[in-house]
């Protein structure tokens, strides 16, 4: 929250109690621990809600009346490693993206990394006196690129899909359901529209080229949200999906939903340094990587000590960390702007959005209009500042504009950036 309210924000989720499944005792006890023993500093605490008083009770079906409330937080996960990356490079940091490590040498004081730029074809080498293997999903192959190399640590990989429907309510909160197989569901409010439903936990054995999506796992989603709300959800509702792996840590659990979403880090010191990340999650990466650092720090004669958690990312330099504050005085700045795209720039791109719009005092000059909410000016600055090379990095990695602009624009689109970028 600290480091980038504009893209981070606090919720307050509401937990219909099923008194078919946990009985609401077990609830207060799990409750009552999330807030004292997790570490909760900025946000209020849990508490037990009428929902036939309370606002997300009137979209839930009459048996559901009495529920719980807490606290946690919703992050534009694409725009955090985004906005990572870009403050990296103002720190030094030379970001390669389209790029694949083909192989390693490992030598008695540095490695030797062969790298291929996917988009041109082009090889290059570097040395590095120590390797840290964040690769996710792909830590093991990555470790197999080194012939020498092996960990005794294991990976499960575990797919986490998700679909995008039409707002269900009309208010802030988000649901969290429980499901008869012992798993959770949410339901979040999404780009302003839309409403949000996952995740599912499905073990796979080999990595997808891409992850996708199965029609049982819409089902799924669908049969399991639709238990809770009045408004029946079908599959032909989903307007739009995603899925990833989860690369957690092997710890023997039986079940997939049930494996640690804690991580290890494997260092070996044997010859030139790799350190290799198992598992992890988002909610705890700058710890991780915190920490990773801390075990190199010696070996690298790094005497810095920590200093992440006291700084801001790009764009999240909001005084006092006001977001509602800072929103009303961009209306201020930029009163010409509509209403929702304001709101949408404000979100992505924080204090950023001075650079966004230097020089702008009317519609006209965000350029050309693509579709929707996709501005020329938008484009060129996600070009300029944030590896965008693609309309997909514009409408789904960047943004989720691709939700309100028409797919035949993503081909215009890859045309147009493509023409720009071979003229810069």
């Amino acid at each position: 929250l600290r480091a980038a309210p504009h893209i981070i924000w606090p919720l307050r989720f509401v937990l219909p109690h099923h008194r078919a499944l946990r009985p609401q005792w077990m609830i207060r006890i799990g409750l009552f621990l999330y807030d004292h023993i997790g570490g909760r500093k900025l946000l209020p605490g849990s508490q037990r809600i009428d929902l036939r008083r309370h606002p997300a009770g009137a979209y839930l079906k009459p048996e559901y009346t009495t529920g719980f409330e807490y606290s946690d937080c919703w992050v534009q996960d694409a725009r955090l490693v985004v906005l990572n990356a870009m403050d990296a490079k103002a720190r030094g940091a030379e970001i390669l993206t389209r790029t694949r490590c083909t192989g390693l040498r490992r030598g008695a004081s540095h490695w030797v990394a062969e790298l291929r730029d996917e988009s041109s074809g082009a090889c290059d080498q570097v040395q590095a006196r120590a390797l840290v293997n964040a690769a996710g999903p792909w830590v093991e192959q990555v470790l197999n690129l080194d012939a020498g190399r092996r960990s005794t640590k294991r990976l499960r990989l575990v797919k986490g899909s998700h679909i995008v429907v039409p707002r269900l309510f009309d208010h802030d909160y988000p649901y969290i359901f429980q499901n008869a197989d012992g798993r959770v569901l949410f339901a979040i409010p999404f780009e302003q529209d839309f409403t949000l439903l996952g995740t599912t936990d499905q073990e796979v054995r080999e990595l997808p080229a891409r992850a996708q999506i199965s029609d049982w796992e819409i089902a799924y989603i669908c049969r399991a949200v639709g238990e809770y709300f009045k408004q029946p959800i079908r599959p032909e509702d989903a307007l739009w999906s995603y899925s990833g792996i989860r690369p957690l840590y092997d710890d023997a659990a039986i079940s997939a939903s049930k494996v640690t979403r804690d991580y290890k880090l494997d260092l070996d010191t044997s010859a030139a340094p790799i350190l290799s990340v198992f598992g992890g999650k988002i909610t705890t990466y700058r710890v991780l990587a915190e920490q990773a650092l801390h075990l190199l720090a010696g070996i690298l004669d790094i005497r810095r000590p920590g200093w992440t958690a006291d700084c801001p990312l790009p764009g999240g330099d909001i005084d006092s960390n006001d977001f509602d504050a800072f929103l009303t005085g961009c209306r201020t700045r930029y009163p010409w702007l509509p209403k929702h795209l304001l709101y949408d720039y404000a979100c992505n791109y924080g204090t950023r959005i001075s650079q966004l719009l230097a020089g702008c005092h009317d519609i006209q000059a965000l350029g050309r209009h693509f579709d929707g909410p996709l501005y020329e000016r938008e484009v060129v600055y996600l070009m300029a500042h944030e590896f965008a090379r693609t309309a997909e990095d514009v409408l789904w990695r960047r943004s989720k504009k691709g939700l309100r602009v028409a797919a035949e624009v993503a081909p215009v689109l890859d045309e147009w950036m493509a023409a720009r970028h071979k003229g810069h």
